[in-house]
């Protein structure tokens, strides 16, 4: 453990942001000792929930307007993945859509994409982004923006495939639009690391630098890991959570953990948990279409008390959220840190 974190005062860490005291919230339950805590009434979207959806999970949510709204990956009836709207006045009752997303291009034509799923909801200045998995001869990334959630403009897809788990910053760096992203192929990938580029206007994407190695100590996320829901900015680092996955006799199984980078330079890690943070234990997380699956896309936080509501998909097939605070966090990946290959280095080879 380095100096730094020995003199790090984590009850002083504070999320730099906006006050958000309506979010969901649950106290963590006496005698728990566990870094993050499970919504006592999960899950919060089960199967079915509108017709012509079979299954809800992997989606991202932001506030808007004294409400939230999220963008949900929705699994129709004939099993082929879209983007689905969804309002709720309190984070936890959802009410979808049953029209998937309308997307045009920048002259206002429709740009539908042949199915969409995992996707990641994050502002940036006066302007939400919607991020998600596509098909553009492969696996690829697409992108969309809006500012009210009644019209919705697609950009151009930012890279080639094969890539998976675009994650956007919620602020520009140095001017540049910051994108997290996991190179990969069309298949369960044995490529498995997280990268970042940098774009000045979300058209022109350069500045590729290795973020994060998968390994370490543990075998939890030996196989593979990906950014989850965008990095929360903290008066001492970008604190992400991830997820990780491992190989089992009885296949894959996907956990969360969580990091901080640099806050200047977030290609460089300095702290990193050799634990997740949660794993599938719970039945909604174990038995699904997927089981054993633990996926996490989007946070709502509170800057005034730093609390953290985290959304997550539970075994492809339910929508979990799990609770935490900022120094909460700040002690576990303290007390848990190691260094992985190269993490704590620029990311430039």
């Amino acid at each position: 453990m380095s100096k730094l974190s020995v003199d790090l005062d984590t009850d002083n860490v504070r999320i730099v942001g906006d006050s958000l005291p309506e979010m969901p919230w649950q106290d963590k339950p006496e005698g728990s000792e566990a870094p993050v805590w499970r919504h006592s009434e999960n899950p919060v979207i089960g199967r079915n929930p509108v017709p012509g959806i079979a299954r809800i999970f992997n989606s991202a949510v932001a506030p808007y307007e004294g409400r939230f709204v999220g963008v949900f990956r929705a699994e129709t009836i004939n099993g082929r993945p879209h983007l689905h709207l969804g309002w709720s006045d309190d984070g936890l009752a959802w009410d979808i859509e049953t029209e998937r997303l309308h997307l045009v291009d920048e002259e206002g034509d429709d740009y539908q994409p042949n199915y969409a799923y995992d996707p990641r909801l994050v502002r940036v200045e006066d302007t939400y982004y919607i991020i998600w998995c596509t098909d553009f001869y492969g696996a690829a990334l697409g992108i969309a923006q809006t500012k009210d959630f009644k019209s919705f403009v697609r950009l151009e897809n930012p890279f080639l495939p094969f890539n998976r788990n675009g994650v956007l910053f919620p602020r520009k760096l140095n001017g540049n639009y910051v994108l997290l992203s996991r190179p990969s192929d069309s298949g369960h990938t044995p490529f498995g690391d997280i990268f970042l580029s940098e774009s000045p206007d979300l058209v022109y994407w350069g500045k590729h630098r290795h973020v994060m190695s998968k390994g370490g100590q543990g075998w939890w996320q030996s196989v593979k890991i990906g950014g989850g829901p965008a990095p929360i900015e903290t008066t001492v680092g970008w604190l992400m959570f991830y997820h990780g996955v491992t190989g089992t006799c009885n296949g894959l199984v996907y956990s969360m953990g969580v990091t901080v980078l640099d806050l200047d330079d977030p290609s460089k890690v300095k702290y990193r948990s050799s634990n997740f943070v949660l794993t599938p234990e719970e039945w909604y997380e174990e038995r699904g279409f997927v089981p054993n699956v633990v996926f996490p896309c989007a946070t709502l936080h509170d800057a005034d008390t730093g609390r953290i509501a985290i959304y997550y998909g539970a075994a492809d097939t339910y929508v979990g959220v799990a609770y935490t605070t900022v120094s909460d966090m700040l002690k576990y990946v303290i007390a848990t840190d190691e260094v992985v290959a190269d993490d704590h280095e620029l990311g430039r080879m």
